[in-house]
């Protein structure tokens, strides 16, 4: 049963991220860190970035991996996976060369998958993985159906998250997700999910009642050994 940590706001829990964070890549300076993007964990790896500011070998043998991506954005749209990455961690820290991520206007999306499968095969698996939760249980764009597929994946996206903040302005609308399976994150050494704000309160209680359904992707963690749910005070009802 996942038992979450509860801080008493977004700022606090966000700290707690950065140094769970910082302490993977102490214990394993050449992890592979992979990384969800969005409002929830921005300040987490502002946080590390300034940390590895003033301590550069915490990321100077480590390699980034994007966890998802909106398919049919330009890579260079604010909105994309891509530039939250890169304005918040990979251009900071000179990253460049130990980032790897989908495209999201690939001309095959299949062979863009196939391209980051096959790199996590020869690489992986992931060492720590920052999660976020989707208000209907989705993982990345792991979303609730039937069935799920284990590796990097073509989805197709729910109205959940073509809801999204993160593309609500755009001028193009994503009409496709590119994301790894379940089986990628499930396989990570260490998994941390950070869920913050009154939105996520619903979502995160059912995941806390323990069920286990790919209706509800994340309920998947209960599967993994090794995973910290993080949440601040608004997300979750102590009462």
């Amino acid at each position: 049963m996942l038992r979450p940590r509860v801080f008493p706001d977004h700022e606090r829990a966000s700290q707690f991220a950065a140094d769970w964070l910082v302490e993977r890549l102490r214990d394993k300076p050449d992890s592979i860190i992979c990384l969800a993007t969005g409002a929830t964990p921005i300040l987490v790896y502002a946080l590390v970035a300034e940390r590895a500011a003033k301590e550069p070998s915490l990321v100077d043998r480590c390699r980034l991996l994007k966890l998802d991506e909106w398919g049919g954005l330009p890579m260079d749209d604010p909105a994309t996976c891509e530039q939250h990455l890169r304005s918040t961690l990979v251009t900071p820290l000179g990253m460049a060369d130990r980032y790897v991520g989908f495209e999201s206007q690939p001309p095959n999306a299949e062979a863009e998958c196939s391209r980051i499968a096959m790199w996590l095969a020869e690489n992986g698996p992931i060492d720590a993985c920052v999660l976020g939760l989707g208000l209907n249980g989705h993982i990345g764009f792991n979303e609730p159906a039937a069935s799920l597929q284990p590796h990097a994946h073509v989805a197709k996206l729910s109205d959940a998250s073509l809801a999204h903040a993160m593309v609500s302005c755009c001028d193009t609308r994503p009409t496709y997700g590119l994301t790894l399976g379940m089986a990628d994150l499930l396989q990570s050494r260490h998994i941390l999910l950070l869920v913050t704000g009154a939105a996520k309160r619903e979502a995160l209680a059912q995941l806390l009642r323990g069920q286990v359904s790919t209706e509800f992707p994340a309920s998947l963690l209960q599967l993994h050994g090794d995973v910290r749910v993080v949440c601040d005070a608004t997300a979750i009802d102590i009462r």
